[in-house]
């Protein structure tokens, strides 16, 4: 299934507060990626806040992974955690065809 993750600062935290753990998410992150798990990653343009597609059988197993970078583990960000499912609207092309 593929899951959709916007990041959300943790309010109150202090800026600095993320450059200690920055190398160890970046790592982390790289990780999930060998391993297929995580697919894409960027950053939003209007924002700096991570936008992740993740390849998890449901939404617990991807908060379980989002749950393992680091910057998650120390508090400072949380996701918003989306499934996505194929958009079928292609289909109303075929319809009474053939």
């Amino acid at each position: 299934m593929r899951i959709l993750a916007l990041e959300r600062e943790v309010p109150g935290t202090a800026d600095d507060a993320f450059e200690p753990h920055l190398k160890a998410e970046a790592f982390r992150v790289w990780e999930l990626c060998q391993a297929g798990v995580l697919r894409e990653i960027y950053f939003r343009g209007d924002q700096p806040t991570a936008v992740l597609f993740l390849e998890c059988a449901n939404v617990k197993e991807a908060g379980d992974v989002l749950g393992t970078l680091p910057l998650v583990k120390e508090g400072l960000i949380t996701f918003d955690v989306i499934p996505l499912e194929p958009y079928p609207g292609f289909a109303r092309l075929f319809v009474g065809e053939g």
